[in-house]
């Protein structure tokens, strides 16, 4: 197999010729048609998230067919398509485990962080966490799904019933969710960055009923906000458009840090609030509901080789949508 490899913090992937791994008990080994790349996988690459083992495989929005499968898996898995997300396994018994909590698992395994991902042409994981894909026919536009997807719709979920929603850096979640929102009947409101008319036309394109920079102040309180862009500063900006009552949700795994604010821009019962990881109910929910939208992802392909081009893409924000690698 080929893969594209991070040996040590803040460098360059390198492409490495390995061996074909083989799936242990509970696992599947995937043969990869496609990748996509994630704000998450800049973290990476930057050394910026905690307890990365170097040499890892980064990549966690995964499309494949099973071509093997461990002791414990059934083998009608054999030949089907599946997508593995960047959760990768619990421990099954810590307390949040044992309430219904398994995104905030205290032995976690995450896809391309812990254990070897999705930028290559093979993988092996978890078959309990990996998902059906019948009916996705095509891998580049579903790769995205499996983490702009399933952390967006999480994210949306803490919002409740806001039908005002602001969505803060117009990337591969928010080119997903914003569509997700419409076909709920939520008006979506869409702040990216200053003088970026692409990512504009893109949110009006996918029916935002405003769109603006991050600067600048919508016609109308909202009744929620939703922070993708991995920026500090945008918290207390988003806490001065929503209404009283109303919830800032930060969705992203890094941000930088939130300068210090007065506290009237919280007070009124305003409330902020972070998103961590996902839960297999989640990749259920949202999958089940993607093609009923239907959900139209905006990519850009890259070879595998590519990855390094397709990472400098993403942090410069020189494609719409998101970024997919194709071994």
């Amino acid at each position: 197999m080929k893969a594209m490899v991070l040996s040590s913090p803040g460098g360059l992937l390198h492409l490495e010729q390995r061996p074909d791994p083989r799936p242990g008990p509970g696992d599947m080994l995937i043969r990869v048609e496609a990748c996509g790349v994630c704000r998450t996988d800049v973290h990476i690459l930057d050394g910026e998230l905690p307890g990365i083992p170097h040499p890892i495989v980064p990549g966690h929005e995964i499309v494949g067919i099973v071509e093997a499968v461990g002791r414990g898996v059934p083998a009608a898995r054999l030949g089907t398509r599946v997508g593995v997300p960047w959760l990768g396994g619990t421990c099954g018994h810590c307390p949040y485990c044992a309430s219904d909590r398994e995104n905030l698992c205290d032995r976690p395994v995450f896809t391309g962080l812990t254990r070897d991902g999705g930028f290559a042409t093979h993988v092996v994981a978890g078959a309990d966490f990996s998902f059906p894909l019948k009916g996705f026919d095509d891998p580049v536009a579903a790769a995205p799904l499996l983490c702009a997807g399933l952390i967006g719709w999480r994210s949306l979920k803490f919002c409740g019933d806001a039908h005002r929603i602001g969505l803060y850096g117009f990337g591969a979640a928010a080119h997903i969710l914003a569509q997700v929102c419409r076909w709920q009947g939520r008006e979506v409101y869409a702040f990216t960055r200053p003088g970026d008319g692409a990512a504009q036309a893109l949110a009006r394109s996918l029916g935002a009923i405003w769109t603006g920079g991050s600067d600048q102040v919508p016609p109308r309180s909202l009744d929620a906000a939703i922070l993708f862009a991995p920026v500090g500063d945008l918290v207390p900006a988003a806490l001065k458009v929503v209404r009283k009552g109303g919830r800032v949700v930060c969705g992203g795994i890094h941000m930088s840090d939130i300068p210090s604010f007065p506290y009237k821009l919280l007070w009124e019962e305003r409330q902020i609030l972070s998103v961590a990881n996902l839960t297999r109910e989640d990749a259920r929910e949202f999958l089940a509901l993607a093609p009923m939208v239907p959900v139209k992802t905006t990519t850009t392909v890259y070879p595998l080789a590519a990855a390094n081009e397709a990472i400098a893409d993403l942090r410069a924000g020189a494609f719409q949508g998101a970024a997919v690698l194709v071994p």
